[in-house]
């Protein structure tokens, strides 16, 4: 009985990775097509697998492109500061703004990971710096982001510049271990 039990777990490491990524994934899927039949006209759009994918990925490049064109700079610009005169609505657009060019913008932050102690005696946790020289009245402070393990959150710690150490680790290795509860298998740090 005991062995049965051991295979059932050893299986289970197996398929619930695997499932629970297919499931993810053909979710996504499912409902980018359902989008995407509203976008094209007839029938025959819900019975495409992977059109909504294909048409979102297409849509953004498209946005990304006309973007990128310096006539519609003013235009993002005047949008932009009508959104920044918006209370409310400018902590949630500035909010959402500099998380997304923290991981894909040109002012990556998310690549600098560290270890922080927070305490004299306390533990170590691995976070990414954010910024290096935050000063908050008279301290001269650094800001780490750590993430939450098996979330979409973290915490930001301003802590003393001594407590904080760099880490030698690829920082897409680094969020793989912090998110995955120190269980994903990184090597030496």
């Amino acid at each position: 009985m005991k062995s049965l039990f051991n295979y059932f777990f050893r299986g289970l490491l197996v398929v619930f990775p695997l499932g629970a990524t297919f499931f993810v994934t053909s979710i996504s899927i499912e409902w980018l097509n359902t989008l995407s039949s509203s976008w094209v006209p007839g029938d025959w759009a819900q019975s495409i697998p992977g059109l909504g994918l294909l048409l979102s990925f297409v849509i953004i490049v498209a946005i990304g492109l006309v973007f990128s064109i310096t006539l519609t700079k003013p235009i993002i610009q005047f949008v932009e500061k009508i959104l920044t005169k918006t209370p409310i609505i400018s902590i949630i657009y500035h909010s959402l703004k500099d998380l997304t060019e923290a991981f894909v913008g040109e002012k990556k932050k998310f690549d600098r990971p560290v270890l922080v102690q927070l305490s004299a005696d306390g533990p170590f946790r691995i976070g990414f710096i954010t910024q290096e020289n935050f000063a908050v009245n008279s301290f001269e402070l650094t800001a780490v982001y750590c993430p939450h393990s098996y979330n979409f959150s973290g915490n930001l710690f301003l802590v003393d510049p001594t407590r904080v150490h760099p880490v030698d680790i690829d920082p897409s290795q680094a969020m793989r271990l912090i998110v995955s509860g120190g269980v994903s298998q990184t090597g030496k740090i």
